[in-house]
């Protein structure tokens, strides 16, 4: 059956007359009265009693009629999909992130990109750096946030965002604190809060300290850098941090210090070589790029050298 077929169907039933149904498709009569024969033809029951060039509903025409209007509805829902798709307002964007970008800016990225996009869903998956490059790899998220170089051995597009250089913190009464730059030597023995050791600033962390004959004394070990945020505000120990978890330090007693030698790295945006972005995710790294330069005016982001 044709959906034209269906439409003059609704229309009968909704306005009770040919003449009307017409009236309401902007076609002829005739031509109605041609779709529904045909459509009677088609489904092998008959629709109608026609007497004297009148035609009343059989009790099938009802039973079908209530159908139709699912179909109808079903329809129209499509129609407003279709719509949505090309106004951008449809759809749902997956990303993945190590946990310091979830923790901070792409919060406000997501609530910037949410007020343009109502209708679209946002996933948002904080993933270690291999699990983040496998799902890259795979196509279970749209794009993906790292720290990595070396990321297009796993099938990713690389676009390298801004630099960054690490920051040490500690509590405001901390013995460093007074320190307008904190030398990675005046750390020695010093109790360190730390990332776990699958992450890749803990690995540059690690590398820097043990080239330099740098001892330190690591309290505690956790997964997520708002929780190293915390306990060195509790005074448990110092931290060197990505410059995004400064963000986390408002309204805090913990002070941030830059380091010198520098620790540097850069942020990356991941996308998949063999998966084309769709509207909605091709928005929301548009909203990422904006809250990266907004981080750079502010100083938390170096530009790219």
């Amino acid at each position: 059956m044709k959906i034209r077929e269906i439409e003059a169907f609704d229309a009968f039933m909704k306005h009770g007359t040919t003449s009307a149904a017409a009236a309401a498709l902007m076609t002829s009569q005739s031509m109605v009265s041609r779709l529904l024969s045909s459509l009677e033809e088609e489904l092998g029951f008959s629709l109608f009693k026609r007497s004297r060039n009148q035609l009343k509903p059989t009790e099938e025409a009802f039973l079908y009629h209530s159908s139709v209007l699912r179909l109808m509805a079903s329809i129209r829902d499509t129609q407003k999909d279709a719509e949505a798709i090309f106004n951008n307002q449809l759809g749902n964007v997956v990303v993945a992130a190590q946990p310091v970008f979830c923790d901070t800016f792409l919060l406000d990225v997501i609530q910037r990109f949410k007020k343009n996009h109502p209708n679209v869903g946002v996933r948002m998956i904080d993933a270690g750096l291999q699990e983040l490059l496998k799902m890259i790899d795979n196509n279970t998220c749209d794009v993906a946030l790292g720290i990595t170089l070396e990321a297009s051995a796993y099938g990713a597009s690389v676009t390298n965002l801004a630099r960054c250089s690490a920051r040490c913190i500690m509590h405001h009464e901390h013995e460093l604190a007074t320190e307008e730059v904190v030398s990675i030597s005046q750390l020695n023995n010093q109790a360190f809060v730390e990332l776990m050791s699958d992450s890749p600033l803990r690995t540059r962390i690690d590398y820097n300290f043990q080239t330099r004959d740098i001892t330190r004394h690591i309290s505690t070990e956790l997964r997520h850098m708002r929780g190293v945020c915390a306990l060195v505000e509790r005074g448990v120990g110092v931290a060197v941090i990505d410059p995004t978890a400064e963000l986390l330090l408002h309204n805090t007693s913990v002070v941030s210090k830059p380091l010198e030698p520098t620790i540097d790295w850069e942020i990356a945006l991941l996308k998949s070589k063999s998966r084309p972005l769709s509207q909605v995710a091709d928005s929301f790294c548009k909203e990422i790029y904006y809250e990266i330069d907004n981080l750079k005016k502010i100083g938390i982001l170096k530009p790219l050298t």
